[in-house]
């Protein structure tokens, strides 16, 4: 189990080189750095993505600016059939795409033909707001896309905000929030589907701000939902990318309340069979006070994505399904999973 800081109090990423300043190495429960990335030119990667699941569809946003490309996308899919609708565009160079400095603040906006979004924050919640006159892509739903949701910030609520340091030039901030209630509407053509409590609606974010090396790896898992208990449990766990650095990308949510796990958690998977169940697990044996997982996936879809434009190629496989099993938070009270709705992803980048 790593010893990893935990941070209380507003700090700045870089100091005025543009180089990791050491006081931003740790972790948080609450957003409060300043993302003042300096020079790097190619290498500064900055995005807000949203993940919205119910028991009937997910609908994520993405608004990335990589440097040398902006990159923005809404995407609907339908449990019960996979249909799915999705309008992107890339604009060269990131030209007219702008993120707040100040994590988790502000507001970012993007309006072309294809698509207009918009992510704004405030201190009740989140407003995801998107609308495209038709799809592009994999696409199987008809019509324009129209979305309106709200996920609330609810009072106190935790999060994993959490520094990941390769070197003093290359280093990456995230903060993973999730057990964010939601609600609203989608509407994709005819369709149409109410976001809400009644639907088990829960909101997700991956916020990124970091100087990145060109080529990477990385693991994300997520989900929101209730144990068999009744009790609300969010998980969040990453790898690859955080081995040998001193930093997990791991941890627990449990009735608003985070458990921070230090240690690198074991991924059993396939790249080349994806749909087969993905396992998380805490390595070693079960050890008396402190956190554990043991955790299977059984996906329902695999989004499969990729873009590759020579300098830039993205390719990820995100598998939506249920997770059951077994976790112990910091109150040291199992808690049994079944059913609970979520994603684990594979990506692999040259960016």
């Amino acid at each position: 189990m790593a010893s990893e800081r935990e941070v209380t109090s507003a700090v700045d990423l870089c100091d005025a080189g543009g180089r990791l300043n050491p006081a931003a190495r740790g972790w948080a429960r609450h957003p409060m750095l300043r993302a003042n990335l300096r020079r790097a030119w190619g290498r500064k990667k900055r995005w807000d993505y949203w993940a919205v699941i119910t028991d009937e569809i997910v609908v994520s946003f993405v608004y990335a600016d990589v440097d040398y490309a902006g990159l923005a996308s809404v995407w609907v899919m339908e449990h019960a059939t996979g249909r799915q609708a999705a309008a992107a565009m890339l604009q060269p160079f990131g030209r007219g795409f702008s993120l707040p400095e100040q994590v988790c603040t502000g507001s970012v906006s993007l309006r072309h033909k294809v698509l207009s979004l918009s992510i704004t924050e405030d201190a009740a919640g989140t407003r995801l707001v998107g609308s495209a006159p038709s799809s592009n892509g994999a696409a199987s739903m008809e019509g324009a896309i129209d979305i309106d949701i709200t996920v609330a910030k609810p009072a106190g609520h935790e999060s994993l905000n959490v520094l990941i340091p390769w070197s003093e030039r290359r280093f990456q901030f995230t903060s993973k929030q999730n057990t964010r209630p939601a609600t609203g509407t989608v509407r994709v053509g005819a369709l149409s589907w109410t976001v809400s409590a009644d639907h088990d609606a829960w909101g997700v974010q991956d916020l990124g701000r970091g100087i990145w090396p060109y080529s990477n790896r990385w693991n994300w898992a997520s989900a929101s939902g209730h144990a068999t208990d009744g009790r609300l449990v969010g998980l969040q766990f990453g790898g690859k990318w955080t081995v040998g650095t001193g930093a997990t990308e791991n941890a627990l949510c449990i009735d608003g309340r985070l458990t921070k796990i230090g240690s690198e958690l074991e991924w059993s998977y396939s790249w080349d069979q994806p749909m087969r169940p993905w396992r998380v697990r805490t390595a070693g044996p079960q050890r008396a006070g402190e956190p554990f997982v043991d955790l299977t996936l059984t996906p329902s879809f695999d989004r499969y994505d990729i873009t590759d434009v020579k300098l830039l190629k993205m390719e990820v496989h995100q598998c939506f399904g249920t997770w059951s099993g077994r976790i112990i938070g910091a109150d040291g009270v199992p808690a049994e999973l079944a059913g609970l709705r979520g994603f684990a992803e594979e990506a692999r980048n040259r960016w």
